[in-house]
């Protein structure tokens, strides 16, 4: 029989997760540079948006998760007014693997955190209208 029959509605993703090795300073980095909004926070280290996709931010305590710290999320956080943005995070020290690029189909920047983990920042390009 298949899934869709057994369960009315598809797994949907709840959460994508970096690992670090300071949980007390990608918190801040995440809550006060990024400006991300801290859904909780406890022994697990924070989750991030309340509602949609969560991300989890967790100290690298297995020696599995700290093989993991410093790469390549590929994670994308869409970010309108990214150049503003952009601007903001460059004043506050954030390191810019990639600084913002326009593509034909939007702006996207490449930030570390303090651990390394790179994350993109992207925003749409914006739709020309037809003459």
């Amino acid at each position: 029989f298949p899934y869709t029959t057994l369960f009315r509605s598809p797994p949907a993703l709840y959460s994508a997760a970096i690992f670090v090795t300071d949980i007390e300073r990608a918190i801040a980095f995440y809550r006060d540079t990024l400006k991300l909004p801290l859904a909780k926070q406890g022994s697990f280290g924070a989750e991030f948006f309340a509602e949609g996709t969560r991300l989890g931010i967790h100290p690298a305590r297995h020696p599995n998760a700290l093989e993991m710290v410093g790469r390549d999320t590929g994670l994308v956080l869409h970010v309108p007014g990214i150049l503003d943005y952009c601007s903001d995070l460059m004043d506050a020290g954030v390191t810019f693997v990639s600084e913002p690029t326009k593509q034909s189909w939007g702006i996207m920047a490449l930030v570390a955190d303090p651990d390394g983990n790179r994350i993109a920042l992207w925003e749409q390009r914006e739709e020309t209208p037809a003459p």
